[in-house]
């Protein structure tokens, strides 16, 4: 499905800020849903996003000291949609761990119309983002996130659509992990095609992954002799959704885009072309020593390629012309080879894999419409 806003007015990032001319975009709803006994004093832009406007508000207590805010800002419908799936991603999140993420105050609608605007607001943690966050720590806490928002018996999916950058996610609930991430993967996969155009080689392996594939890889995962049970995920956690609080040296997630999921998936990012320090085997090997793969074991590193297309695409459908686009279609093609031949389709070439070359790819966070 086509990304519009429900307004029918097309929303130009670029035309807005133009008409900035530098400037953050305040509004009395966001002053309005500070705590109270704070006092607003200023807001500047602070951070980079690709899909939103980022911005440090710094407010007063009654005693004199200050207390900062983060605060996102989106235009249009769909950038609502965007910020209410990361709110309540985040509520649900602090609520099981609230040191691992900034605290969520307030999701909400400016009052000014022209443009439309949404916000989400947080806790400002004054982070180090270029650092590689301690593999331990990071593994122990994302281990404990995840066997804390397990969910026994329930379904898979969330009660509001997230995004994964502006992306929606296809996260209707399902009964069964593969029906689910036959869905999301093949969501994804309809945006590309939207954006990059038509690749018939693509478009059958997708499909020969989505029926075929996906049902031999996860239609009968078990954790500890048991059926998997779907748990609280960040979404999309790479490289650029961590950082290292400053005052305590704790490692900090952040821009989450959550449904409940196999827990492995979160580790599929990792994989992608678009990773730095999260492609190290060592963040992994630290999260199985806390959170052992799923049965059967062997097959542990086909489940992560295969996860690491749903994020390796979105970059693609975001990415007009991206060579990641190429990553996944070479992935499938090693899947199918595997699992499920078909013709019509590549031989997976390793020289083409990032996982096997150590290519990486300069994520671009350029503002776009």
């Amino acid at each position: 499905m086509a990304i519009t806003d429900e307004d029918s007015t097309a929303v130009s990032t670029t035309a807005i800020l133009a008409g900035l001319n530098g400037k953050f975009p305040i509004d009395d709803a966001v002053i309005e849903a500070l705590p109270p006994g704070l006092s607003f004093v200023s807001v500047e832009a602070y951070g980079n996003s690709a899909w939103t406007l980022t911005g440090k508000i710094t407010t007063q207590r009654p005693d004199g000291s200050e207390k900062l805010f983060f605060l996102k800002a989106a235009f249009g419908e769909h950038g609502g949609v965007i910020l209410k799936g990361e709110s309540e991603s985040a509520d649900i999140i602090y609520g099981l761990m609230p040191d691992f993420i900034p605290r969520p105050y307030a999701y909400g609608k400016y009052k000014t119309t022209n443009p439309i605007t949404y916000f989400f607001l947080t806790d400002f943690i004054d982070m180090d983002v270029t650092t590689a966050p301690d593999p331990m720590e990071l593994a122990t806490k994302l281990a404990q996130l995840h066997k804390k928002g397990r969910k026994p018996g329930g379904k898979y999916g969330f009660h509001v659509t997230t995004c994964d950058g502006k992306m929606p996610n296809t996260i209707a609930w399902q009964d069964t992990w593969a029906t689910f991430y036959g869905n999301l993967l093949q969501g994804i996969c309809n945006v590309d095609l939207e954006t990059n155009g038509s690749w018939p080689e693509l478009e059958r392996a997708t499909k020969q992954v989505i029926t075929k594939v996906i049902p031999i890889l996860l239609g009968n995962l078990k954790h500890e002799g048991e059926p998997i049970e779907p748990c609280i995920l960040h979404g999309d956690l790479w490289d650029s959704n961590l950082g290292t609080n400053m005052a305590t040296g704790e490692v900090v997630m952040y821009d989450v885009g959550s449904y409940y999921g196999h827990n492995e998936m979160d580790l599929g990012q990792w994989r992608a072309d678009f990773c730095t320090h999260l492609r190290s085997n060592i963040y992994t090997r630290h999260y199985l020593k806390n959170y052992p793969a799923a049965d059967p074991v062997e097959q542990f590193d086909d489940r992560n390629r295969l996860y690491s297309m749903k994020g390796t695409m979105n970059y693609s459908a975001g990415h007009p012309g991206s060579i990641v686009r190429q990553t996944v279609y070479n992935n499938m093609c090693y899947l199918c080879e595997k699992y499920a031949p078909i013709d019509g389709i590549d031989k997976y070439d390793a020289q083409k894999d990032p996982s096997v070359t150590g290519a990486q790819l300069t994520p671009d966070f350029t503002k776009r419409d």
